[in-house]
């Protein structure tokens, strides 16, 4: 069939699906009672090219529905797609999801692979796709703008730690592409995928038409990732994971879209606390120094709540962090460390620093704020401040070796010779009383029922943002430090630290 600028729209459904006959996967008819049987008429429509069809089954989709597909094909000259669903998954008695991999031919120079999700959820009593761009892309946020344009790059073949290559069209591709781009060597000529999402910079997504060069390894650890990318799974999330004691990169599973995990900022809500105790600490306050955590206080006019309005009254500086009691570290950022002190923390926990030299993520600075109700936001990591998953994880790193190192995905000698400068590492304020806090976290705080593997230590975080909550998870177990995201999904300690635990338990 054709579609605009899609010349052929084939769709091949080739996964395992939890119910339903063959008949009505191909022939959909009636409104669907479930999610099973909304997902499959979804997929079958888009197999037809039913992009009305597709509407239809999406909650309040937006005018644009259609436009935003075509978009896709349209720039990218479309020329097949091949569906691959999975199972649906209840995550709840109104929420459901579908993870599914989608393959594009892209104007006759490669193929396009990579992971999405369907969400589902009850409207009105019935089921219903719900629709957001990500569905479309992971990460994509707004309307896509997308392009295909041919380049010169180096001929090179980024490979792990070991010299082993990667899969190929893996959640590792944007950053491998990105990186690859900023080798120097012999070059060949290639096509690169690019996204604009709505009015943000352009990204390149995806090369195309390169053959293998030369193996440059990375710092990258292939057991660490796999372990990582099956923690995250099909799920909107990323995993960031670092080795404390050299500063390397081993593991980068992102569903964000994208280099969404390097260069997307959120707000880091409770995980921020750690940087707040670190000004604290040095300070002269300690892991056993009296704090009060009432349920709710007025701090520089601004009224904080904690979590369920939970309260420990009189208790020590450890409890309150453990508990995570935002109305403890939201008047002690205002009545103690004030604002300069606040930032020097952040400084040395690497806010303002520009991360991952040779690749170049942009730094996240700590924003300049006064002495009123912006300190006592940021003390909680709400508010102005802003941060990466790559970012809190070097936070993370730094608590566990006492030193903060700028994360990196090659070798200093490799970062030096394409003109790159990896920054000097220094100590951080409070590391020894700050690993005894997070400890606490797993041992009796907020992820004791995480299903955390003896050993770890960490902080949960549920960041507040309009119209939702980003989930959190950062910590460390030996000489490996991570950062767990899950954006818009709701509790740290329910969502974000399960998932740690299941990406450390898959390294057993």
């Amino acid at each position: 069939m054709r579609s605009r600028g899609v010349t052929v729209l084939a769709v091949l459904v080739a996964a395992v699906l939890a119910a339903g006959a063959a008949t009505a996967w191909l022939w959909p008819g009636k409104d669907e009672g479930t999610p099973e049987e909304v997902a499959r008429d979804y997929f079958a429509a888009w197999s037809r090219g039913s992009l009305t069809r597709m509407g239809k089954l999406v909650a309040d989709p937006p005018p644009d529905f259609a436009d935003q597909h075509h978009a896709l094909s349209d720039g990218l000259r479309v020329s097949s797609v091949v569906l691959a669903p999975r199972p649906v998954v209840r995550s709840g008695p109104d929420t459901a999801r579908a993870g599914f991999t989608v393959t594009r031919a892209v104007a006759g120079r490669g193929d396009w692979t990579f992971g999405s999700e369907l969400r589902l959820g009850k409207v009105a009593g019935r089921w219903r796709v719900l629709w957001t761009p990500s569905t479309l892309y992971p990460g994509l946020k707004g309307r896509g703008s997308w392009s295909l344009r041919e380049v010169t790059v180096p001929t090179v073949t980024l490979v792990a730690r070991d010299g082993k290559r990667f899969p190929q069209d893996g959640p590792l591709e944007p950053y491998l592409s990105a990186l690859n781009e900023r080798m120097e060597g012999e070059t060949g000529s290639g096509w690169v995928i690019e996204l604009r999402d709505g009015a943000g910079p352009v990204q390149r997504v995806k090369v195309l038409g390169m053959k293998a060069g030369r193996a440059i390894r990375t710092t990258l650890d292939r057991r660490v990732q796999d372990a990582a990318e099956k923690a995250v799974g099909e799920r909107e999330a990323s995993v960031v994971a670092i080795r404390p004691s050299t500063g390397e990169i081993v593991a980068v599973a992102d569903t964000l879209g994208g280099l969404g995990a390097f260069v997307g900022t959120y707000p880091p809500g409770s995980t921020f606390k750690v940087v707040t105790s670190a000004a604290l600490l040095a300070d002269g306050m300690n892991a056993g120094s009296a704090a009060d955590c009432p349920a709710v206080t007025v701090t520089a006019q601004r009224t904080i709540h904690n979590d369920q309005n939970h309260a420990l009254g009189t208790t020590t500086l450890r409890e309150a962090f453990a508990a995570s009691c935002n109305t403890t570290f939201a008047r002690l950022a205002v009545e103690k460390a004030g604002a300069k002190k606040l930032a020097a923390a952040a400084e040395a926990f690497g806010f303002g620093t520009r991360l991952a030299p040779g690749l170049s993520a942009a730094p996240c600075p700590f924003p300049a704020i006064g002495s009123g109700a912006a300190l006592a936001e940021a003390g909680i990591g709400q508010g102005q401040v802003l941060a990466s998953p790559l970012l809190m994880a070097s936070v993370a790193a730094a608590v566990a070796d006492g030193t903060w190192r700028a994360p990196r995905l090659l070798s200093p000698k490799l970062i030096r010779e394409g003109g790159g400068r990896v920054p000097d590492a220094h100590e951080v304020p409070g590391a020894a009383e700050l690993r005894t806090m997070m400890r606490a976290v797993v041992t009796g705080g907020t992820a004791a029922r995480a299903g955390l593997p003896d050993g770890t230590s960490g902080k949960t975080g549920t960041a507040e943002y309009d119209g939702g909550t980003h989930a959190w998870f950062i910590g460390f177990r030996g000489d490996l430090a991570f950062s767990v995201l899950v954006p818009d999904g709701g509790s740290g300690p329910e969502i974000a630290a399960p998932l740690a635990a299941a990406f450390l338990r898959g390294l057993a």
